[in-house]
């Protein structure tokens, strides 16, 4: 299996960026598009655990709007073949001295690049 295949690489890192400015600007659309249509879709959150698509549309249709903003520490993309890829990312809210981390595993799908699996925690 070939890693990290530039064009694979461009195309996961693009999907990987539209998902972090969907997130930020709370664009819930852009967010249900990018997470996996199905009951098998996972997003274990910083205070959630969230089974299948309909469960993390309802998380993300019910949260505030506010305090979405956040700044990226450090980005690590891998891509395994050509249809499936791991985005792992540290990351800091202004006022928290705490580091998130965040990561998804991506799997090509006939509509595009989707999440089919995502993890948000924070260190102590």
């Amino acid at each position: 299996m070939d890693t990290n295949l530039p064009d694979v690489m461009a195309e996961v890192t693009a999907a990987f960026e539209r998902y972090e400015q969907a997130l930020v600007g709370n664009d819930v659309a852009v967010l249900d598009e990018l997470f996996w249509d199905s009951p098998h879709t996972l997003r274990y959150g910083a205070t959630e655990n969230l089974y299948g698509i309909d469960e993390i549309r309802a998380f993300r249709n019910g949260r505030p709007a506010v305090g979405l903003q956040r700044t990226v520490l450090r980005t690590a993309i891998t891509t395994h073949g050509r249809d499936a890829a791991t985005t792992n990312i540290e990351f800091q809210r202004e006022g928290n001295p705490r580091i998130g981390r965040q990561s998804q595993t991506w799997v090509r799908m006939a509509e595009g690049w989707r999440v089919v699996s995502a993890h948000v925690s924070w260190m102590a």
